[in-house]
């Protein structure tokens, strides 16, 4: 059974306590506690107190407008790596979460967001990391197709040198362009590495360690959807 408060009561308790605070708050009485440890510790308690509650509304009230900024950023990526006409679904809705800590791509767990068409999964799209750039680590998102070809690949962020490093961003040269359409399948393991290294891909004068570490993890990137590409394109 609930019980409750006649309002008479809340107000007679209401009134009681600002009578208190009222006289706490008179100059006599305050003036009588200042010189008091107490009274100066209570005094930085109330405003760490009310610094904490101002935080936690600000926090409150900008949350969901930095996930939503979120949310339009990672859905400007994704766009950028699986074309429009592959996909009819909400791809940041329809995703898999898979181990892979096994190939050095930064994280422990992958998410990977599904492209479908009617309902069929045509692509998948996915970040990852080259935790050894030259300058520390290099973030980007990669989408392949359902046979492992690889539709696009965009740099999120790095440190890289600007002027040498930083070539790596499609606003800077269309190196990452030529990504497209390779796989595990048309170039061998050799050919997966920078042409100083004997393999497919351009270094840039100055800073090879960049396209190293980038062709190397694009690499590891495939081999982790080509382990779990039946779960993903049968989901």
């Amino acid at each position: 059974m609930k019980h409750h408060i006649p309002i008479d009561h809340l107000k007679a308790l209401g009134a009681h306590y600002w009578g208190c605070l009222q006289r706490w708050l008179e100059p006599g009485n305050l003036a009588n506690l200042r010189p008091k440890l107490e009274f100066q510790t209570g005094i930085l308690a109330g405003f760490a107190l009310l610094a904490s509650v101002l935080l936690g509304v600000t926090n409150c009230s900008t949350e969901s407008t930095i996930q939503q900024r979120l949310a339009e950023d990672l859905q400007n990526s994704l766009a950028e790596v699986i074309p429009a006409g592959l996909h009819d679904n909400d791809m940041l809705q329809d995703f898999r979460t898979i181990p892979s800590a096994n190939y050095n791509i930064g994280a422990e767990e992958t998410v990977v967001y599904l492209a479908k068409k009617s309902g069929i999964v045509t692509a998948v799209c996915f970040k990852f990391t080259a935790p050894d750039g030259y300058s520390g680590a290099i973030n980007m998102i990669m989408g392949i197709d359902r046979d492992g070809n690889i539709l696009g690949v965009r740099v999120l962020s790095h440190k890289e040198t600007p002027g040498l490093g930083d070539k790596i961003e499609v606003t800077k040269s269309n190196w990452i362009l030529n990504f497209v359409g390779r796989s595990l399948d048309n170039l061998t393991p050799a050919q997966w590495a920078v042409k100083k290294d004997g393999g497919e891909f351009d270094q840039f004068a100055g800073a090879t360690i960049t396209p190293r570490k980038s062709v190397q993890a694009i690499h590891r990137g495939l081999q982790l959807f080509k382990e779990h590409q039946a779960e993903l394109i049968n989901p």
